[in-house]
């Protein structure tokens, strides 16, 4: 097949420029990124080996070469891992649309920091893109194991890149970077220095457990120099902790958890007996950007007796955990397991409840010792690791001791339940909290008034699991959890100092409006009643205590689950001028067709209160325009 010439799409060469113009200060990343990849094809290689005995292969030598040629000012990283296939090429390295790129640009014109913006390539695995930065040309050569042919792919990154097969390319990839001219003043340095090179992948690589040998060095007479390994190889997490530093343990978290960021926490598990497995897991400071999205890629990575196995091994812990990154290496696994065989294994299942536990100590421990890192960690994963209250009964309890809520009692921080509980005052049963879209939508609804009127404390929940754990919880040492916005809630019956004749009187006063309204208004409301709840607002809308809020209808909806729309209880303030005003009309006048209209208002008032919108906007912005014209 002749050489051919393609251009690379908009995103490409936008990401192009931005490494071809020093975006980076930090560019020894660039070996880093390179070696993580020439890792993970040794890594790839070695199990299609150990799943295919007729793969035609070479597995006798896996390892990483750097080879450097100081006339020709050339290094090249080179593995004799998986390689690719011309089509692959093409898909995987022509074009970076599957390796987000346009979240990439977004992310990095973001990044507050010249650190951040640097760790962005490793994360959205453009890794490869970073030899731009300091080469003027790459030529990538790659051969995949058991085919013949193999591809070399050239560019300049000006914009275009040229594709050819080649007929004696070895097994694996190697990456050839035409370096630029060294300039300190602008971090480029002599990558064909031995020493540099050996700073860098002891940084970055010591624990990488394939070989990197350096070869292409000469001795002082002019000999080539024997190749030297450059790494030490060391699982980390076969190591005690006090023989590895954090920047060994936070390395290896950037290694396997493409973050630029240190890990949050650090956490060493080793497990002795009848099933003997050590486990290295951190807990991320920030939540990648895909945490929710139904193909997101569980962290753990699965060893057997220091071969990998899997790379996002996703029954090592419960799906809540599924942020959580690092290494399990087993020691009486099959080195043949597969996804299937896993989930049924009960070793595996095991060894899942011991990390769920573990983690879920770890955080709890956290939440004891070191608030301002629980607190970050609660902020950018507590939404996902509420999940658990749902799926996972077994550890609810633990769950349920490392969570926590805004509530109107704190203006910045959270409280726990427990912390809820321990400051109730006499007389009140239940543990009220309210959800919602966000923080300031819920602060300002109406079903808050009588609660902030009376210094009650109300949880403000605010994700959209919310929504289920709640009814999935039920109560908490012995006290339920209630919705303010849903079924009756009495707060006048300590403190209403009217007499029962008084209370009798003001319903038999206001029966006949409420039943009026609910005929007028059967398509939407079940019912009409007066509110105990409301002190500003003159209505508001209510659920039955057992019925599907409006949010969770929605989100069953988006699922695919068709529910039925519910109708809902419109409640009123008995003591607002607009509702007295109505009560007054509706028993004075015999022509009542007038009212109806600001029933509706009413009630498309309480929708708007609640963050909704009138089911008819063009007819309740006439009706409101017709009322105001008529006050002028």
């Amino acid at each position: 097949m002749p050489t051919e010439t393609f251009e690379f799409q908009v995103e490409a060469r936008q990401l192009l420029q931005l490494m071809i113009h020093s975006v980076y200060s930090n560019k020894d990343v660039f070996l880093r990124e390179l070696v993580s990849n020439a890792s993970d094809a040794l890594d790839k290689l070695r199990l299609a080996a150990l799943r295919d005995d007729t793969l035609d292969a070479d597995v006798s030598d896996l390892h990483i070469e750097l080879e450097i040629d100081k006339d020709a000012r050339t290094l090249t990283v080179r593995d004799n891992g998986i390689g690719m296939s011309y089509d692959e090429v093409g898909r995987l390295i022509g074009t970076i649309a599957n390796s987000g790129t346009a979240e990439f640009l977004r992310e990095l014109r973001e990044a507050q920091d010249t650190a951040g913006a640097e760790g962005l390539i490793g994360q959205f695995g453009v890794g490869f893109y970073s030899g731009f930065m300091v080469a003027d040309e790459v030529t990538l050569l790659t051969r995949h194991a058991g085919e013949r042919q193999g591809t070399r792919w050239t560019s300049r990154g000006e914009g275009t890149y040229t594709l050819e097969t080649v007929d004696d390319a070895p097994q694996g990839t190697s990456v050839t970077l035409h370096l630029k001219p060294a300039d300190p003043d602008n971090q480029l340095h002599d990558y064909t220095s031995v020493w540099k090179l050996k700073e860098i992948v002891k940084r970055y690589s010591d624990f990488i457990t394939w070989p990197i040998r350096l070869v292409g060095e000469t001795k002082d007479d002019g000999e080539a120099a024997e190749p030297e390994t450059l790494n030490s190889m060391k699982a980390l997490w076969a190591r005690s902790r006090d023989e590895v530093s954090e920047e060994e343990y936070h390395e290896l978290y950037k290694h396997i958890g493409h973050d630029w960021r240190a890990p949050l926490e650090t956490i060493q598990l080793q497990a002795e007996g009848t099933f003997e497995y050590q486990a290295l897991l951190f807990l991320p400071s920030h939540a990648p950007h895909d945490l929710f999205q139904q193909n997101y890629r569980h962290g753990l990575q699965l060893y057997v007796k220091r071969v990998f196995i899997m790379e996002d091994c996703e029954a090592l812990l419960p799906s809540y955990l599924r942020f959580v990154k690092g290494v399990v290496d087993a020691q009486d696994l099959s080195l043949n397991v597969s996804r299937e065989i896993l989930q049924q294994d009960r070793h595996i299942r095991m060894m899942q409840r011991r990390l769920t536990k573990k983690v879920l100590a770890s955080v709890k421990s956290m939440m004891t010792d070191d608030a301002e890192r629980y607190a970050t960690f609660w902020r950018e994963f507590g939404a996902v690791l509420k999940e658990g209250l749902v799926t996972d009964a077994d550890n609810r309890d633990a769950l349920l001791a490392v969570t926590s809520f805004a509530s109107t009692r704190e203006d910045d921080g959270t409280v726990t339940l427990a912390q809820y509980v321990e400051r109730m005052p006499d007389g009140q049963d239940d543990i009220y909290y309210i959800t919602g879209e966000s923080r300031e939508s819920i602060d300002s609804s109406p079903h808050m008034e009588a609660f902030r009127e009376r210094g009650i404390e109300v949880l403000l929940l605010t994700d959209p699991v919310d929504e289920v754990w709640v009814d999935a919880v039920g109560e908490y040492e012995g006290k339920r959890l209630r919705s303010i916005a849903k079924g009756e809630i009495d707060l006048d019956a300590r403190e209403d100092d009217r007499s029962e004749e008084d209370r009798e009187a003001q319903a038999e006063a206001y029966a006949g409006l409420l039943g009026w309204m609910r005929e007028r208004l059967e398509e939407d409301v079940k019912e009409v009643r007066l509110s105990t709840r409301l002190t500003v607002s003159p209505a508001c809308l209510v659920a039955d205590a057992n019925a599907l809020t409006p949010a969770l209808e929605n989100m069953y909806r988006a699922m695919g689950q068709e529910v039925p729309r519910a109708k809902r209880i419109l409640e009123l303030n008995p003591g607002h001028a607009l509702v007295k005003g109505l009560n007054e009309a509706y028993g004075e006048r015999e022509d009542r067709s007038e009212l109806t209209d600001t029933a509706e208002l009413l009630y498309s008032l309480a929708v708007l209160a609640e963050g909704g919108r009138p089911k008819d906007p063009a007819r309740f912005v006439r009706l409101m325009a017709d009322r105001l014209e008529r006050t002028l």
